[in-house]
């Protein structure tokens, strides 16, 4: 194929004719069962740029900066770069990886709340400038390492706080936003606007009305004191819906047309994270070990069921919340999955729950799903995993590696790409498409890269 790099880093499935996502999902599960039942991931690139599309489409008006820590796969980094996003990163090596992909340095946001000297100094070195900042301790550690910091103020929204008490950790308060920029003013550090701290799990588009109104009093502040800010960014909370998209599209364009009319020449932005990849990653998980428990332990009386008792199963797989569930340990739901085994309409369900390898009473993936008795061996695939499921295993209960991705896209969503602008010779420097093909018992695919 016309455009293939001669020393690419990773390669990408184009899936051509009927192929179809599930093809490849079957053909991968095909090739585990047949070795190692390794876990794996999936991830189709297309829907990272249906998403940006649909962005563009419904807030036009406000550039997506994506978080990285949401999911730091390289191919999710080279396609949305290739779209024309912004970058947020909390750390340096997620900085490293941007600069890797050659966005700007203009283009990047340093956000960590706690940053260490050594990795301001970093920032600096690199013309890394916009820095997050929310109490006067980091304030003076970047008026000293990074004395060209364009600092983003980062504010609390009340409204948020009231739902979640975890919110008050992150942002400064409003009435601790001037004794931070006068404190920035004297030590001579730029302000240049503010970001408002909105929690991932937001449901609520009024949380954002709220965090405009705040951001309009802190720019009348700054305005007073000296600073003219430019930046705008609303945070992130965008679950990948396109319903919540239009509704928080209503919400705030009135409140940016009515505090930050064009004429104020203010630069808005967003950092949706999960929006882009929670939908384009697919887990396929192995069922490792199963149990059978009483539904009612604390009622039996004796060790057999009655005929009228239903068991209920505990499944292991290997995979848990120390590994690719890791969000499940910030009380993220994780959704229950397809089971991939053909199985007959009507066909009995049980009580069932599913654990990660450790043995740890904390490695509980699902709670309670009704499912087909499973057996070991048996394969379990999870829909909306691409949102921190990347990391690095925060355990070793296993001796596997972290799952590989196989990257795929079909050809209709790579033309369409094309016409948003994005060149493969250009922009996807790393990439390498390669035909998606099935060879007779097995399957030629896209190459694996580590997440």
């Amino acid at each position: 194929m016309k455009g293939i790099t001669d020393e690419p880093q990773y390669s990408v499935g184009l899936l051509e004719g009927g192929t179809a996502l599930c093809d490849v999902i079957d053909n991968h599960i095909y090739e585990q069962t047949l070795s190692e039942k390794n876990a794996f991931f999936v991830a189709d690139l297309g829907i990272i740029m249906r998403q940006y599309v649909c962005w563009r489409t419904h807030m036009a008006q406000i550039r997506p900066y994506y978080a990285v820590r949401c999911n730091s796969s390289p191919a999710v980094i080279e396609v949305l770069a290739a779209l024309g996003t912004g970058f947020i990163c909390t750390n340096k090596s997620e900085l490293e990886l941007v600069q890797s992909h050659g966005i700007p340095s203009e283009d990047i946001i340093y956000s960590g709340v706690c940053k260490q000297v050594s990795q301001i100094k970093y920032a600096a070195k690199n013309g890394i400038d916009l820095l997050v900042c929310d109490n006067e301790a980091e304030l003076r550690k970047i008026s000293r390492c990074h004395p060209n910091a364009k600092l983003l103020l980062q504010v609390s929204t009340e409204a948020s706080s009231q739902d979640n008490d975890l919110s008050m950790t992150f942002g400064c308060s409003l009435k601790d936003c001037r004794h931070l920029l006068e404190r920035a003013k004297e030590l001579g550090v730029q302000v240049v606007g503010v970001r408002s701290h909105i929690s991932s799990s937001c449901e609520d588009d009024q949380i954002y009305v709220h965090a405009i109104s705040d951001a309009r009093c802190v720019f009348d502040m700054a305005e007073e004191i000296g600073f003219n800010m430019k930046i705008l960014d609303i945070g992130g909370g965008f679950s990948g819906s396109e319903t919540q998209l239009e509704q928080i599209n209503s919400a705030v364009m009135s409140m940016v047309d009515l505090y930050f009319p064009p004429s104020t020449g203010v630069f808005i932005i967003a950092e949706p994270g999960s929006f882009f990849v929670s939908s384009a990653f697919t887990l396929a998980v192995n069922v490792i070990s199963k149990e059978v428990v009483a539904r009612d332990r604390q009622d039996q009386a004796h060790d057999d069921p009655s005929p009228n008792d239903e068991p209920e199963f505990q499944y292991y797989m290997q995979e848990g919340v120390y590994g690719s569930f890791a969000s499940k340990l910030s009380e993220t739901l994780i959704p229950a999955p397809s089971v991939h085994k053909n199985t007959s309409l009507d066909a009995p369900v049980f009580s069932s729950s599913l654990w990660g390898p450790s043995g740890d009473d904390l490695d509980q993936v699902v709670e309670h799903c009704l499912l087909p008795e499973l057996n070991v061996g048996d394969w379990l695939t999870f829909s909306q995993a691409g949102a921190y499921s990347m990391g690095q295993p925060l355990c070793t209960a296993t001796d596997s590696p972290p799952p590989p991705v196989y990257y795929v896209m079909s050809s209709r969503d790579w033309f369409e790409m094309q016409d948003t602008g994005v060149t493969h010779e250009a922009t996807l420097k790393n990439v390498s498409l390669v035909p998606y093909f099935f060879s007779s018992c097995q399957t030629e695919a896209a190459l694996s890269v580590p997440a």
